[in-house]
């Protein structure tokens, strides 16, 4: 009987048979996508020492006080990290985070090839989490970069990286939301549009890739969204242009240089809209300016509303923030802004941020 229904109801069998089953089918392995990506991909381990109290009274709080005030002898004991790494440049520079090598007295290297080497920290910054690394050595995979900004909620992902210290692993999984701006906890500075991702990333692959299905760099692990230290399926990576700006600079003058535009600016809420008769409540409010600043030589107001950079929706002021580390000294932007009910785009050179003491604001 169901021999004779499939017979005259091909329609009703699966498989490939099926209509329209080739326009969802996805691919039965990402073998590829980790051959092109994998040897860019290496293993960090650091080792730093740890001042150690000698006294078993030191931890406790009636005699601390006492200790900190006195010389008390102290002895050294080795901490071992973990973590990843990507190779960006044949030339044998690799980017990680701040995080794995911060305070570190030897880095290895452990590629995928089954070569070790001593690297060089080149530099750091806390605020983006990010550090660069170099090494000297022949014949290396530099890693492809992909098109992060183009990147959609749903795009199948793969974190590459070294977690627990068991060797280089792959997890797979999507792309869970695009545009997150997130607190450093650590510094208290804003950093850029993560990628957020539920590919499984557990301490150790910090530093390590994210790609596409295709193997392109899309970002660096960085964090997870989890108390207890292991992936939740809420995991974030750098986005991989916001990291070559930060390499580059870091290369170029030994620190990140950020743009500026010399205004301060506060998210339009609701109330300001209909104050200011404003459609939406998209936008940022220029609520001061600095004087010779790129934001003041273009012509920029005080009360003006901020709706665009460079054509990116500037929707509240972490995004606005986030759209200038991208950004360099010397680059111009076009800013799209409202001014008493009308919209007009003006463009501003970028600049580096001054000193406080050279800064002068109106009003």
């Amino acid at each position: 009987m169901a021999g004779a229904l499939l017979l005259f109801f091909p329609q009703l069998r699966g498989g490939s048979d099926a209509p329209g089953a080739g326009d969802w089918q996805g691919p039965v392995s990402y073998a590829r996508a980790v051959s092109v990506a994998g040897p860019a991909v290496v293993n960090i381990y650091t080792r730093k020492a740890v001042p150690q109290r000698r006294h078993p009274l030191f931890n406790d709080p009636l005699f601390r006080h006492l200790f900190d005030n006195m010389n008390v002898p102290q002895r050294e004991r080795m901490q071992s990290n973990l973590g990843s790494g990507v190779i960006v440049g044949d030339d044998g520079y690799i980017l990680t985070n701040h995080h794995v090598v911060d305070q570190a007295e030897a880095i290895v290297v452990l590629l995928a090839d089954g070569r070790e080497a001593q690297a060089q920290l080149v530099g750091s910054d806390a605020d983006f989490d990010l550090a660069v690394l170099k090494v000297d050595l022949p014949n290396l995979t530099a890693i492809e970069v992909g098109e992060p900004e183009r990147a959609q909620v749903g795009d199948v992902v793969l974190a590459i990286g070294n977690p627990f210290g068991v060797g280089q692993t792959v997890t797979q999984g999507i792309i869970s939301a695009t545009g997150r701006y997130l607190e450093n906890t650590d510094t208290g500075s804003y950093l850029q549009n993560f990628l957020q991702t539920d590919a499984a990333v557990n301490p150790g692959n910090s530093g390590g890739a994210l790609v596409d299905a295709r193997g392109r760099l899309l970002g660096v692990n960085t964090s997870i969204l989890n108390q207890s230290g292991y992936s939740g399926g809420i995991s974030f990576a750098i986005p991989a242009n916001i990291a070559f700006k930060v390499m580059q600079d870091i290369i170029e003058f030994g620190r990140v240089v950020p743009g500026w535009l010399g205004i301060e600016a506060s998210a339009v809420t609701p109330r300001l809209a209909r104050a200011f008769d404003l459609g939406s409540s998209n936008g940022v409010i220029i609520t001061a300016i600095y004087d010779q600043g790129p934001a003041f030589d273009a012509g920029l107001k005080p009360g003006d509303v901020i709706t665009h950079i460079d054509g990116l929706p500037i929707n509240d002021g972490k995004r606005g923030v986030a759209a200038m580390a991208t950004l360099r000294p010397g680059d111009t932007v076009h800013i799209t802004f409202m001014r008493k009910g009308e919209t007009q785009t003006v463009q501003a050179t970028v600049s580096e941020k001054p000193r406080a003491q050279e800064r002068g604001g109106t009003g």
